[in-house]
């Protein structure tokens, strides 16, 4: 049986090759070409990828991504539905599932919900059970620079603390929404906020939420 890793990973490759190199995302600055480069230099060029995190890569970043873009979108999309190189980490089950369950889910989305006409993914309960696992092990270091308290909640009110502080704002959904809001694409995620309208305008409004 595929796992979600492995599923997510082909929608995204099929839904990139649907909508073309130049459709929009939800990612500031980039089209599908872009973020199709970025999922193959994150998981194919370690020796850049660190760009993400570590401001002195970020120029080895940005060579080896502009060398991607250039490739023809065909191949992008072939090296994203072959996986990563033969040796690589991501080749175990176990680390596919921990690292990229979230990344293609997230990234799928940022294609779908910038097109006009898209619509919500009914998604079984099992998929939402393993988002919302690694939701609760993310959390705090998602919302480590929002301005205010953050508690992130399902409908079954399950919760967890992304962000100690006052004053609190709970933010309820289901988990695919709720990794959505918590990875930046706050005005994208379909959840409910209470608290403090001053500090929810606040959580709406920051860029400081995710990695």
């Amino acid at each position: 049986m595929s796992t979600f890793a492995k599923r997510e990973r082909l929608l995204l490759a099929d839904l990139l090759e649907t909508v073309g190199p130049n459709a929009e995302t939800l990612c500031e600055g980039w089209h599908t070409r872009d973020l199709a480069a970025h999922v193959i230099v994150r998981e194919r060029r370690p020796d850049a990828a660190g760009g993400t995190l570590v401001k002195q890569l970020l120029p080895r970043l940005e060579k080896v991504m502009a060398e991607y873009t250039a490739k023809p979108y065909d191949e992008l999309i072939q090296l994203i539905r072959t996986g990563p190189p033969r040796f690589s980490p991501f080749q175990l089950k176990q680390v596919d599932e921990a690292a990229n369950i979230v990344e293609f889910y997230v990234h799928t989305e940022d294609v779908r919900r910038a097109q006009p006409d898209w619509s919500a993914r009914e998604l079984d309960p099992v998929f939402q059970d393993a988002l919302w696992s690694r939701l609760e092990r993310t959390a705090r270091l998602l919302g480590r620079g929002v301005p205010t308290g953050l508690v992130l909640r399902r409908p079954d009110g399950q919760t967890v603390v992304a962000h100690r502080g006052v004053p609190v704002v709970t933010v309820t959904g289901e988990p695919s929404e709720l990794v959505m809001f918590a990875f930046g694409r706050q005005s994208a995620a379909r959840v409910d906020l209470e608290g403090d309208a001053d500090a929810i305008e606040k959580v709406q409004g920051t860029k400081q939420l995710g990695f």
